[in-house]
């Protein structure tokens, strides 16, 4: 009899502890049938990076035209601000929450915070490793890394030597552009070194310096990032070498670049279009309408034409 009731005891604290994952019903925002009126929260990695500044134009600019409020609010490339500002938009009583992460693990707990209240989430550009996100709005970074891989092989041949600047260790899109470039490099490219720059010109400037000097043979470069891409091409510029250069994002500064025939090409996203479609995405679920898990934002490789 003893027995029996421990298991029933234990089963009836399992029921009550599952039951108090849920909010209450009272914090749940209620279904729009109207767009007017919604206040999106948007937390950004850094706003010092042209393909985020397009990315929330894209944001702003869709909300405001479907009569959206939107609260801004930039991380500056730093997990824990960015954790602070999601809570700090959550009080501020946000109907829903458009994030692009700066660090996908560390996000996580701001996305289970925004879930225990009922506040959907929906990621752009980069992804969240846990809690509930309604849809993540990206281009297809493995296969971006693909196409860098594939142009590199074509240009210079098998077995070149290339190498490989990373973006902020943790990032999604640090991963799953590497990801991508190594299904095609691992079997007909050499590369000979791979270092993380934080999708940070400077810091791919810097970096480019130091490779430069321990790797004589360089034949190529892919960066993760135009911003990186570019710090790199000023160090190459002033090494006075001629070294193949493959960026991803597609910012202006970059197509520039591509035009005068300094950065070979870039993988091209359109983060204004990343923006629209998570606005539209975040009216639909407010609306009580199914999204998909993603929504693909097409790419395209730039070259000189």
């Amino acid at each position: 009899m003893k027995k029996f009731l421990l298991v029933l005891m234990s089963l009836s604290l399992f029921i009550l502890g599952a039951c108090s994952l849920e909010p209450p019903q009272w914090a749940k925002p209620a279904k729009k049938e109207e767009l007017e009126d919604i206040k999106i929260g948007l937390s950004i990695s850094t706003l010092n990076n042209p393909f985020f500044v397009s990315l929330k134009s894209g944001v702003v600019n869709e909300a405001k035209s479907n009569g959206m409020e939107v609260i801004v609010v930039d991380a500056q490339n730093d997990t824990a601000k960015q954790i602070n500002d999601v809570e700090d938009l959550l009080q501020q009583g946000v109907d829903a929450l458009l994030i692009n992460p700066t660090d996908s693990a560390a996000i996580s707990t701001a996305v289970q915070s925004a879930n225990n209240i009922g506040v959907p989430v929906i990621t752009l550009d980069r992804s969240a490793e846990k809690g509930q996100v309604e849809t993540l709005v990206a281009s297809d970074n493995v296969k971006g890394g693909q196409m860098a891989g594939e142009y590199i092989t074509e240009q210079l041949g098998e077995s070149a030597k290339v190498v490989e600047l990373e973006g902020v260790p943790g990032a999604s899109a640090t991963r799953e552009r590497g990801e991508g470039f190594h299904i095609v490099a691992d079997e007909k490219l050499d590369v000979v070194e791979k270092q993380s720059a934080d999708f940070d010109r400077t810091k791919g400037l810097n970096v480019m310096e130091n490779l430069l000097q321990g790797n004589p043979g360089i034949q190529a470069v892919f960066a993760h990032n135009d911003e990186m891409a570019l710090g790199a091409i000023q160090a190459i510029e002033s090494s006075g070498r001629d070294i193949l250069v493959v960026g991803f994002d597609g910012n202006e500064d970059a197509i520039n670049s591509v035009n005068a025939g300094k950065m070979s090409a870039t993988v091209a996203q359109q983060p204004d279009l990343i923006g629209q479609l998570a606005v539209k995405a975040a009216g639909d679920v407010l609306k009580g309408e199914k999204v998909e898990k993603q929504i693909p934002v097409p790419l395209k490789l730039v070259t000189k034409e």
